[in-house]
């Protein structure tokens, strides 16, 4: 499911860089052999010999990128798990805000799974407002990535750390519109979600 757009959250473009033309597992595995630093870069996506068979999914799914869990990260606390394969998992997060302490250190971490296809240039962008107001803006690359396979059946990302305020005036409601989009500008998961910062946890 995905959120109502927002025009402020888009990825950052890098000058002169051209995406390249979408191919399949199959033809990603035969493309140009004799080029050693290509092999090097499909092997470290995990295309190879058999290569064929890492283009099933799960059946009736169609979807590319299944993000399957958002974990917070911190210091002090053990992690708050957001499952997100959970029916209406997205939704809750809109409705139901969680806390974080002010002046926590913290990181997020992201599960995931591809299938089908070679997924080039995965992002997470994030925007994060208070009363209506642009407070911070993220977009973080993730890299490019195979599908799983049953030896492999996700993949994890952490992002950098970050600091919430510490001073007791940043105390209070936060909204964010976070979204996964690849090179091709496709938007895997968008949603909405809020958060407290608070004294404590």
């Amino acid at each position: 499911m995905s959120a109502p757009h927002d025009d402020e959250l888009h990825p950052v473009e890098t000058e002169g860089y051209k995406v390249g033309e979408k191919k399949t597992v199959e033809e990603y595995a035969k493309l140009d052999a004799e080029d050693e630093a290509l092999n090097r870069w499909k092997a470290s996506l995990g295309i190879g010999a058999g290569a064929q068979t890492l283009s099933i999914g799960e059946p009736g799914d169609m979807r590319t990128v299944v993000i399957l869990e958002l974990a917070l990260l911190a210091t002090d606390r053990d992690p708050i798990i957001i499952d997100l394969d959970k029916p209406n998992a997205v939704e809750q997060l809109e409705k139901t805000p969680f806390t974080i302490k002010e002046g926590a250190t913290y990181r997020m971490r992201v599960k995931f799974r591809v299938q089908h296809e070679v997924i080039s240039g995965l992002r997470y962008l994030q925007l994060v407002k208070r009363k209506g107001v642009t407070v911070d803006k993220s977009d973080q690359m993730m890299g490019s990535y195979a599908p799983n396979t049953k030896e492999n059946p996700f993949y994890e990302k952490t992002f950098a750390e970050e600091e919430a305020p510490s001073v007791m005036f940043f105390r209070g409601n936060y909204t964010a519109l976070s979204k996964f989009m690849d090179d091709d500008k496709k938007a895997h998961l968008e949603f909405k979600w809020q958060f407290d910062i608070k004294k404590t946890w």
